[in-house]
């Protein structure tokens, strides 16, 4: 396990960050492995967080287990392990941080349409399937699974807690299915282990916060946020891209 104070001051801060974002407030677990990427080498980051992120989307799941739409998830989830293995067979042809900039500029474009007062009409199951694909496939490459899916999702203007719900399921199947890549490259060490049981505790608790605030906000408000955080989210990537070596 590792030891160093430093790291466990960064690694409180990710995972507070990831319990919000599993707690409802999409996008702030955008910058859990960036910020742990300071502290430790980037695909280790990567590892020490992906089992932390299963057990918290497993915990939002279970809390929401009454309050997902089956239709939503039916549409999305079969493209995403095909996404997974085409990140996979690709990853060797393609650069992060050309991943992160298409993405965020896809969000953009999708944000703006929003905030110019152009409501996107809902996709139905061919356009779930893409957008489920295109999110295991920007997932696995560079940690941004969130913007393709919200794309499709948002649209469908799903009750505040079902929104919630739907994406807790969508995202613990998701990063159930990258366990296999990981474990491939040998980065599930006791070490690493070790320290995600570590930082547990801390992961549900700032679930529950997540869970917490989010029932109490009213749902017009959330969504505000929520497109609000796609427009962040779609920033940061492509500050993160440009910044990565594109």
């Amino acid at each position: 396990m590792i030891l160093d104070p430093a790291f466990y001051l960064v690694a409180a801060i990710s995972v507070a960050c990831l319990g919000l974002s599993k707690g409802g407030f999409i996008g702030f677990g955008l910058i859990a492995t960036p910020l742990l990427a300071l502290a430790i080498p980037p695909v280790q980051a990567a590892a020490i967080l992906l089992p932390i992120m299963l057990a918290q989307d497993i915990f939002s799941a279970w809390c929401f287990r009454r309050e997902w739409d089956r239709r939503t998830i039916l549409a999305t989830l079969p493209g995403a392990p095909l996404g997974i293995a085409l990140a996979w067979a690709l990853a060797a042809c393609l650069n992060d941080a050309v991943v992160r900039v298409a993405v965020g500029l896809l969000g953009l474009v999708f944000a703006f349409n929003h905030w110019s007062g152009r409501k996107p009409m809902k996709g139905g199951l061919p356009q779930g399937m893409f957008w489920g694909t295109v999110s295991g496939f920007t997932g696995t490459l560079a940690n941004a699974g969130g913007p393709p899916v919200l794309i499709y999702v948002l649209p469908q203007q799903l009750a505040k807690m079902t929104f919630v719900g739907t994406m807790a399921v969508f995202f613990a199947a998701l990063n159930g299915m990258k366990l296999v890549p990981f474990f491939a490259l040998g980065q599930f060490s006791f070490r690493n282990l070790a320290t995600s049981t570590a930082l547990l505790p801390l992961a549900i608790a700032a679930n529950f916060a997540g869970i917490w605030l989010v029932r109490r906000i009213p749902t017009d408000a959330f969504y505000r946020m929520a497109y609000a955080l796609v427009t962040a989210i779609s920033v940061a990537l492509i500050g993160q891209g440009l910044t990565g070596g594109l």
